[in-house]
């Protein structure tokens, strides 16, 4: 199992807009290609500008399929340009991560 822990800054004054953005177009698409994440949420404290996504794959090869997929769909191109002429995004930063030995996901 691995987890792709995902980091996006917006710049200051425009989460709000980023997130409806999301909310109207990529939300369901990128769901039905990488299914339910782990983790959705905006940052509380610390750089508050930011918002984080954790989504679980059974592997690197699982998650390069899925990936694959979602880039493929017109609905998520729609959505990438929708985002990039915003210009509501600052920066990105994407880890992979692996469970601990003695950690046990349910």
């Amino acid at each position: 199992m691995i987890y792709d822990h995902r980091t996006y800054t917006c710049h200051p004054g425009r989460i709000k807009k980023h997130m409806q953005l999301y909310a109207d177009h990529g939300w369901e698409v990128q769901r039905k290609h990488l299914g339910e994440p782990a983790v959705y949420g905006a940052v509380e404290t610390g750089d508050v500008n930011s918002y984080v996504h954790i989504w679980v794959y059974k592997d690197a090869a699982d998650r390069s399929t899925r990936r694959a997929a979602l880039a493929a769909d017109p609905d998520w191109q729609k959505f990438l340009k929708l985002s990039s002429e915003s210009g509501n995004l600052a920066s990105q930063v994407n880890t992979i991560l692996t469970p601990a030995p003695f950690f046990d996901p349910k």
